[in-house]
């Protein structure tokens, strides 16, 4: 209870960027919930230098930025490009690098396991990846699905983080393996939320043209907008997303 009496003065505050489904009602979270949401908000921790660039962001210094409400903690361009790529990609995985105050709650909902959102829990606080870092991800686009995969694949569960990197680089060629590891991982939702976000960056028109997507992503959608968990829209969003991957394979 304390945790959600600390939060109503920014809540009120940010009313007009986070707000319920439909209409806020006050909702005690269980220790079940605080659970899940910490499952959903975990990030992957890369083992490629790590303890090098730990080393590293440990004598970062955080830089104000002219308006005090921003800034960012980064390290310097030579320490930078003396990471490999696998360096750099553990820095960008657990070091965002800018800073910006903003109102995201993430309100709790009651059984959010049996729901799917419309975009992914956040996980930097109020922490974002500044444009070297987005430009590192998106210039070395196959590298790092390609890593992300086989951090993956040895570490059998896929991180927040790692996820936001799919959606940032369109990572739209690993459908099929979001897809196979979903069917292995079927507490892991926000993989459902991945291949939701991938179809409406790409413009998929049999999904914008869906009622789930006008429940998701409509003129009144919010980032806690969702819809239920259950057989047939965890079928529908893999059939739309193996339609939408077939289309880009065929027009490559």
């Amino acid at each position: 209870m304390k945790r959600i009496l600390a939060l109503l003065p920014l809540l009120i505050l940010c009313f007009s960027h986070s707000f319920a489904q439909e209409e806020y009602v006050h909702y005690e979270p269980t220790e079940a919930d605080y659970a899940y949401r910490e499952l959903r908000a975990k990030p992957s921790i890369p083992p490629y230098g790590l303890d090098k660039v730990k080393g590293l962001i440990k004598k970062v210094t955080f830089a104000p930025s002219d308006e005090g409400d921003a800034g960012i903690s980064a390290l310097s361009a030579s320490q930078y490009d003396g990471l490999s790529l696998r360096e750099k990609f553990t820095y960008t995985m657990i070091h965002p690098e800018a800073y910006s105050q903003n109102c995201a709650i993430f309100i709790y909902s009651k059984d959010e396991h049996k729901l799917i959102y419309s975009y992914l829990i956040s996980w930097m606080d109020e922490t974002t990846w500044s444009e070297r870092q987005v430009n590192f991800l998106r210039d070395n686009r196959d590298s790092v699905m390609q890593i992300i995969q086989e951090s993956v694949n040895r570490s059998k569960r896929m991180g927040v983080n790692y996820k936001d990197a799919v959606v940032e680089i369109n990572a739209w060629e690993m459908i099929p393996y979001l897809i196979n590891y979903y069917k292995t991982n079927k507490q892991d939702v926000d993989v459902l939320t991945t291949l939701l976000l991938l179809m409406k960056q790409g413009e998929y028109a049999p999904f914008l043209q869906s009622a789930s997507y006008s429940k998701l992503y409509g003129s009144d959608y919010n980032y806690e907008r969702y819809i239920n968990l259950n057989q047939a829209n965890e079928e529908l969003i893999v059939q739309r997303a193996m339609g939408y991957y077939g289309d880009k394979i065929a027009n490559k």
